[in-house]
């Protein structure tokens, strides 16, 4: 083992996969660990570089591993596809893995703090209430249509659906379809509430920070994708101009271009790629 120089970490929930290989390339390991047994068999290596890709738990890993002694660098996983040489198996992740974060020209993934991620979840949080809450409002419109009672689209046409639903005098509705309906009411009020109280701490972060306070004196740019951009970007630097950064959040269209055609695809906005980040 003491002869290993760079390795390929395939993470997973309980089985982990590792290859490592000498100065040379040459593989001198190739194991599975228990997720109890990662750290331990870190710890009784010498420092080396350890490659894994990013995943919902490798900034967690990374940051455990680093503590070690080890230089950690997380990848994109689909930069490290292209190094499978072989049907897809752990063993081949962990060579392929090991393969490429030895390669120069490799774009690696900065590692983010527990308070950055803590951020993240807060805007994911968010942005998962928003979907129920639209998922919701769907539902109770598409329920009281079957009865012929429509509104008008936006926040006007939806309160006078819930004076409907709370009316018990309206016998357009019936007993048994107005208890569901008051359910569905009474969930979409829950999650009104736990958006505001998402937004409330996401504004108490944004003006504890610095940064983010900068960010929102750009034209266009509020709390929420100020904080986003802080938690999601730990180091700025890693970028070689502000292009580079534009292309990284989406802000330019995808391409599939190919024999000298080009073809620009969509466009994604900058609070989509931004809550996308992990």
């Amino acid at each position: 083992m003491s002869e290993v120089t760079t390795i390929g970490l395939d993470l997973a929930k309980s089985v982990f996969q590792v290859h490592g290989v000498n100065a040379s390339g040459k593989p001198v390991i190739r194991r599975q660990l228990r997720r109890r047994q990662v750290l331990v068999f870190f710890k009784k290596l010498p420092p080396c570089l350890v490659g894994m890709e990013a995943c919902a738990t490798s900034h967690y890993w990374a940051r455990e591993i680093a503590a070690l002694g080890h230089e950690v660098r997380v990848m994109p996983a689909r930069y490290v596809k292209p190094y499978v040489k072989r049907n897809k198996n752990d063993a081949a992740d962990a060579e392929a893995i090991c393969e490429a974060v030895a390669r120069p020209t490799m774009r690696f993934v900065p590692i983010k703090a527990p308070e950055q991620q803590a951020v993240l979840m807060l805007h994911r949080t968010r942005a998962l209430f928003v979907r129920q809450r639209t998922a919701l409002i769907n539902a109770l419109r598409a329920h009281l249509a079957e009865f012929g009672i429509v509104a008008g689209v936006g926040r006007n046409g939806l309160e006078k659906l819930l004076e409907v639903i709370a009316d018990e005098q309206d016998e357009r509705v019936s007993p048994v379809a107005r208890d569901s309906l008051l359910a569905l009411r009474d969930q979409l009020v829950m999650a009104r509430q736990q958006i505001l109280e998402a937004d409330r701490r996401i504004l108490a972060w944004h003006r504890a920070s610095e940064v983010s306070r900068r960010l929102a004196e750009i034209p266009g740019v509020g709390p929420l994708i100020a904080t986003a951009l802080v938690a999601a970007v730990p180091n700025p630097y890693a970028f070689r101009s502000g292009r580079d950064f534009s292309a990284w959040i989406g802000l330019v269209p995808r391409e599939d271009s190919t024999g000298g055609k080009h073809r620009p695809g969509h466009q994604t906005s900058i609070y989509d790629a931004t809550t996308g980040w992990l």
